[in-house]
């Protein structure tokens, strides 16, 4: 039974581009559609999750490197908010609680969305192990084992795969125009509280999206050379900083540094490129195939999917979210190290997934500013709730990282202190 668990939760529920391509053939399992649109569906629908996946790991490799060039470059030290890295730790003490409640989750995600106003389903399967991984460390640290176990870690789980979507929606429709599609990402709150930091300091009439650029400069309307253009300062500044050998010896592979710079500026805006062609794909798919779903098993159900999905919809606050949220991840780390708390390094990769989504968030409700200074308020949260978070953490033994998105933060916190009154 448990090496069933384990498979379904490795090999198949975790993988995100092989759920959409599950629910996409359920649902056109339910419209009654031909063979050939089954099959032509459901491989789009995957495809397309690949597509944005291959996008991704383009951005993450290359964001590795400047991570490992900014540290050495500005000589940091402390700790390194990683939802991989503590969610492998977990799964070394507690894989078969984390299978069982992440299956279960699912369920009672499908029973909620069934049964309450809540009409989500959340299709980011990494994200959904990520929580039920956390989830289950917590409770096996405060003693809960067992059946208590997966049945409180799979009802926590099912309830915040509904109510995070539910959250981001009033949002959702701003910026897609529609409510067909929801957020499925535990970043939420760091992306409403964006807009709503939008709503209070910005106007959403002075979009990121309309700003208007000397005749000379109208190519950088273009997203991808703007993002490529963007990354090259960013980089050229951090390897002159770390220096050339540093960056020669131990990031390039004797790659000359200057020209590295250069290189990965621009793999990352393919990558950039990569992800927005994956998810316009996705949604073309799975859209549709939804609505089978949505008419037969759980009417009005919305696919609650990975944060990208907002990307295409305003493609110049992803990159200014992005700086503005890391910026903010500098300051705060900064700031820690001045009261004399522990430091939290900003790490690239969430300030860039999360950052861009709240720009996005924060321009749909404020425009320019909005986009600006709400990915900078998703940039403190993230910066500040690891650090709440790490006691919790702590005594289960990962005190050297922690979940680095805003949600794992907010219902960590809550559910570790909970397990604690009954120590």
């Amino acid at each position: 039974m448990m090496n069933v668990l384990q498979f379904l939760m490795t090999e198949v529920l975790s993988q995100p581009a092989v759920l959409i391509g599950l629910f996409a053939l359920v649902g056109l399992l339910a419209q009654k559609k031909s063979a050939a649109d089954v099959v032509s569906g459901s491989i789009k629908a995957t495809i397309g999750f690949l597509i944005l996946g291959a996008g991704a790991g383009t951005l993450v490799g290359a964001l590795n490197h400047f991570s490992v060039i900014f540290t050495e470059a500005f000589s940091i030290t402390g700790v390194i908010p990683n939802n991989e890295a503590i969610v492998s730790l977990a799964q070394e003490v507690v894989g078969a609680e984390t299978a069982m409640i992440m299956v279960f989750g699912m369920l009672m995600n499908i029973l909620l969305a069934r049964f309450t106003p809540f009409k989500y389903i959340f299709l980011t399967g990494h994200h959904t192990m990520f929580m039920a991984a956390m989830l289950s460390a917590i409770l096996v640290g405060g003693g809960v084992k067992g059946v208590p176990l997966v049945i409180i870690g799979s009802v926590v789980l099912g309830i915040v795969m509904v109510i995070f979507p539910a959250m981001a929606q009033p949002f959702m429709k701003e910026i897609t125009g529609s409510d067909d599609v929801a957020l499925g990402h535990f970043g939420t709150t760091g992306y409403v509280a964006a807009a709503l930091t939008g709503k209070l300091v910005g106007n959403k009439e002075h979009s990121t999206e309309n700003m208007k650029f000397p005749k000379g400069l109208m190519f950088l309307r273009d997203t991808t050379i703007a993002t490529g253009l963007t990354m090259l300062i960013l980089f050229l500044i951090t390897v002159l900083f770390a220096g050339s050998e540093f960056v020669e010896s131990q990031v390039s592979g004797g790659q000359n540094f200057i020209m590295f710079a250069i290189m990965q500026s621009l793999v990352f805006a393919a990558g950039v490129y990569i992800v927005l062609a994956g998810v316009r794909m996705i949604i073309s798919e799975i859209v549709p195939a939804f609505k089978g779903i949505a008419d037969k098993i759980v009417p009005n159900a919305k696919p609650a999917l990975d944060c990208p999905v907002v990307f295409p919809f305003a493609p110049v606050a992803v990159i200014v979210g992005f700086i503005a949220s890391f910026a903010a991840g500098i300051v705060g780390m900064f700031l820690l190290s001045l009261v004399g708390a522990t430091v939290i390094i900003p790490g690239v990769i969430p300030h860039f997934f999360t950052g861009a989504t709240a720009g996005v968030f924060g321009n749909s409700t404020g425009g320019r500013r909005g986009a600006v200074i709400g990915a900078f308020v998703n940039g403190l949260i993230i910066t500040i709730l690891p650090i709440l978070l790490l006691p919790v953490l702590g005594a289960l033994g990962y005190a050297n990282t922690t979940f680095g998105d805003s949600d794992f933060g907010i219902i960590g916190i809550i559910i570790g202190n909970i397990v604690k009154l009954f120590m």
